[in-house]
């Protein structure tokens, strides 16, 4: 059984040795327009919740919106950890669905009708274990990446685990993202899966 939010890069290990050096510089136009996106994805995932709340179903604009922040948040994240080369574009698809052009697809199977309207009354509470839980990852993550830097600085290629490994830890913060910003109600697995 997959889980309703997927994640999958394609992208050879290979990356020109002085990208880690400047990557996170060439990304800083994604994370302003990304801030924007996280101000109004606030908003958004309130009224969200609210409709939710009282309609047992989420807006189709409003899950389509969320859906293109969580997958331009992704894109702008892979490219800034140097996982490829291609510059992310600035697209804002609202669709659940990947549109596809880039190495990065994630794709979202958005649960519209028949919310379970207690799980998201509580969602921020239920949600804890799985935000410790990809926090810690993530941590572990951000040390292995450390360590990348100076292989992808010395090799000109990432090593298959350790890549591997940031890209699972990056598949289970969409996860996490994806079930506490109620595109789902599936919770979470704690796996690397």
């Amino acid at each position: 059984m997959t889980y309703p939010a997927t994640y999958e890069l394609e992208a050879p290990l290979q990356v020109a040795r002085w990208r880690p050096l400047v990557h996170w510089l060439m990304a800083i136009p994604h994370f302003v327009v990304l801030y924007v996106l996280m101000l109004v994805g606030g908003i958004v995932g309130l009224i969200s919740w609210l409709a939710i709340i009282f309609t047992g179903k989420l807006p189709t604009g409003l899950g389509n919106f969320t859906a293109m922040y969580l997958r331009y948040s992704a894109r702008a994240g892979t490219f800034m950890a140097f996982l490829h080369e291609e510059y992310p574009p600035f697209t804002f698809d609202m669709q659940a669905s990947e549109p596809g052009g880039t190495p990065l697809m994630v794709d979202f199977d958005i649960a519209w009708d028949g919310r379970n309207r207690l799980t998201v009354l509580l969602r921020i509470i239920v949600a804890i274990p799985a935000f410790i839980f990809s926090g810690v990852i993530m941590f572990a993550a951000e040390i292995v990446m450390f360590i990348a830097f100076f292989a992808v600085l010395i090799t000109g290629a990432w090593p298959q685990g350790m890549r591997d490994f940031v890209v699972k830890a990056m598949r289970l913060g969409n996860r996490v993202n994806a079930y506490a910003m109620l595109l789902t109600d599936e919770y979470p697995p704690f796996s690397l899966d």
